[in-house]
């Protein structure tokens, strides 16, 4: 069996977010890759009980949310903070989208600051040549078919409450975008692209 293998992120110290919860939140992502290991090894042998392969073929849909989602969130902050460049394809198109770049930050800002667990995606449907913003519930409802992400802005309490409380959710926000290398995030939109 091919088995899933945890990405190790190169991430610089950053505005709010501490270290430590880095470090704890990179533990749960590992936990998303062991985990979706785990499901495989059931739903690929063929001596398991239907039943139980059938349960954890349900569950993969969390597990492979959990990880992927995780793995841009993380890519997210690698190199430090960089911002997008006013001649980048992906400015372009968020301006076309929007109408500004700062529009398009109010509107992704205030979808991360939906009620409940989950996150906030910037994803790119190919078919339409258009950017979407779109809320994904846990960690794999909501994701739109077809639609690659962009960005994604982990909303779950664990990535924000332990420096920011529940209150300082909006902070959090904030110092995510602060973070972000939109380098990485230009890559995304390229790759999306092809």
């Amino acid at each position: 069996m091919n088995k899933f293998i945890e990405t190790k992120f190169s991430i610089p110290a950053l505005k709010g977010i501490s270290a430590k919860t880095v470090e704890e939140h990179l533990k749960l992502y590992a936990g998303y890759v062991n985990n979706l290991n785990t499901i495989h090894e059931i739903v690929e042998n063929p001596t398991n009980p239907e039943y139980a392969r059938r349960e954890a073929y349900r569950r993969q849909g969390f597990e492979f949310g959990g990880m992927r989602n995780h793995e841009y969130y993380f890519k997210s902050f690698e190199g430090g903070s960089k911002v997008l460049s006013q001649e980048s394809s992906l400015y372009k198109k968020i301006a076309e989208t929007t109408g500004s770049f700062d529009t398009f930050l109010t509107v992704l800002k205030n979808l991360a600051l939906t009620r409940g667990v989950g996150w906030a995606m910037l994803g790119y449907d190919k078919n339409t040549d258009r950017l979407i913003q779109y809320w994904v519930d846990e960690q794999h409802l909501g994701h739109l078919p077809g639609v690659s992400i962009v960005l994604a802005i982990d909303m779950w309490e664990h990535s924000f409450v332990a420096d920011y409380q529940p209150s300082g959710k909006k902070q959090y926000v904030e110092d995510f975008f602060a973070n972000i290398n939109w380098e990485v995030i230009e890559n995304n939109f390229t790759e999306a692209k092809r």
